[in-house]
């Protein structure tokens, strides 16, 4: 179906402008400008009014939990969360059972999404210190990265040889995606606080969470991984950035698409602080743990002058029981959050500290940038029709009723939001609309101009 998309307030490339879009063959077929005259047929037409079109956004950091893990999530429901937030492609990491490292156990995800995804997808291989070989099999074109755990117990896949992480980064054929956390300090540091936990029956400890996983732990990490991008000449994308100290490492003095080392963040560092563990308790735990107010601030600032470049929702479901029940040390890391990333986002937009092109640029134009996607992440003529229609009246609180993952579970359940999405379109298909889906429309594999 072609669709007229009428009269809608466009955020692109750093305009905002009244205009209206057709979209035809699941492109963007015109941009048709106040006054310009323009027939568009037996479209559909959409009056947008009052209403702000974006680029669909590029989640670059998800954890789908597919296969494996689905009792808490899959490929079909989180789309489902996905689209509903605005979300037209993602981007999901490789800790599933099994974990995805090799090139069969790739294609086997590529497969479920081709059957199961609403929106977009591509997937990326983990690595491990013996996997060079599969990672060298990367087809940069179809795949959209190596993601290297530099800190993590998931598995097999802490990456913790220096040979190999060199050898890796020498040799990977696409973008590297790195978890940087010093593993070596974080058990040093949890062997300090294990008795304290296990006398205090009462206290669940989350307080501990950024005592455990601290900003020098970050930093050495990362910092590493810096060292070896530039020893390698390799593409690297430091993940989830959550101390004002790693701003350090990265430059702003460049532009993206000549950046080989760039940094993400996402919403949750910079809406909680460690204040708010207290309130909240595991609701929050994450990994990288959210930490200061002041760490806080900083990453804000950071987004301002150009050292984030990303905004990535690291959406990691977990059943309520799987946070809630126990103690710090077995209480699951992560939450769902990509329903929600756009809109919490748009509440600094609402407050005037960001501006929606901003906003923008982070979330939609310069992941298909740094990623190198074929046609998509703008407003384009030519390109295809990921679109998001969104109304920053549309005040709304966060309920179980209107969370679409699986696990029906959120960190920001009960918190007001000021903006909404009402429309979003995958391929030119309309697969959300007002709280409904399109359960005909399927996503598509993302390619790579590289």
């Amino acid at each position: 179906m072609d669709y007229y998309i009428k009269n809608a307030t466009l955020v692109n490339e750093g305009q905002t402008f009244v205009a209206s879009v057709f979209v035809s063959d699941g492109k963007i077929a015109k941009i048709v400008r106040q006054g310009d005259n323009f027939d568009s047929g037996s479209a559909e037409v959409i009056d947008a009014t009052g209403k702000y079109l974006i680029p669909g956004i590029i989640d670059e950091h998800v954890h789908f939990r597919e296969p494996g893990l689905t009792y808490k999530a899959d490929i079909n429901t989180e789309s489902h969360a996905a689209v509903a937030g605005g979300v037209t492609s993602f981007m999901d990491m490789p800790n599933t059972v099994p974990q995805t490292t090799t090139q069969a156990l790739l294609q086997e995800k590529f497969d479920l999404a081709a059957e199961k995804s609403l929106a977009n997808y591509s997937f990326y291989l983990g690595a491990t210190n013996d996997n060079l070989s599969e990672i060298a099999k990367t087809d940069p074109k179809k795949v959209c990265g190596i993601k290297v755990f530099m800190g993590s117990s998931t598995g097999n896949m802490l990456v913790d040889d220096n040979k190999v992480l060199e050898a890796m980064f020498k040799e990977s054929p696409c973008l590297i995606a790195a978890h940087c956390e010093e593993e070596e300090l974080i058990k040093h540091n949890a062997e300090l606080y294990e008795e304290m936990v296990k006398r205090d029956i009462t206290e669940p400890k989350v307080t501990l969470h950024p005592k455990i996983r601290t900003e020098t732990a970050c930093y050495l990490s990362s910092s590493k991984a810096v060292d070896l991008a530039l020893k390698t000449n390799a593409k690297l994308h430091v993940l989830h950035i959550s101390t004002a100290k790693e701003l350090e490492l990265f430059r702003n003095d460049i532009s993206l698409k000549d950046k080989k080392i760039t940094a993400e963040t996402c919403p949750h560092y910079l809406r909680f602080c460690d204040e708010d563990y207290r309130k909240m308790k595991f609701g929050i735990k994450c990994n990288p743990a959210i930490k200061s107010e002041w760490n806080k601030v900083a990453l804000k600032e950071g987004i301002q002058n150009g050292l984030i470049d990303t905004i990535a929702s690291d959406h990691a479901p977990h059943r309520r029981n799987e946070k809630y029940t126990g103690n710090y040390f077995t209480s699951k890391s992560g939450f769902a959050s990509i329903q929600h990333s756009l809109e919490v986002m748009l509440e600094w937009v609402q407050d005037g500290e960001l501006s929606f092109p901003l906003v923008v640029q982070l979330m939609c134009h310069n992941p298909a940038i740094l990623y190198q996607i074929d046609r998509r992440g703008f407003i384009r003529e030519g390109y295809h029709a990921d679109l998001a229609l969104v109304d920053l009246t549309g005040r709304h609180v966060i309920t179980t009723a209107n969370e679409f993952t699986k696990c029906h579970w959120t960190p920001y359940k009960r918190l007001w939001m000021r903006s909404s999405v009402t429309h979003t379109f995958v391929n030119g298909n309309l697969v959300f609309e007002n709280g409904e889906f399109n359960e005909e429309c399927r996503g598509e594999r993302l390619e790579f101009n590289r």
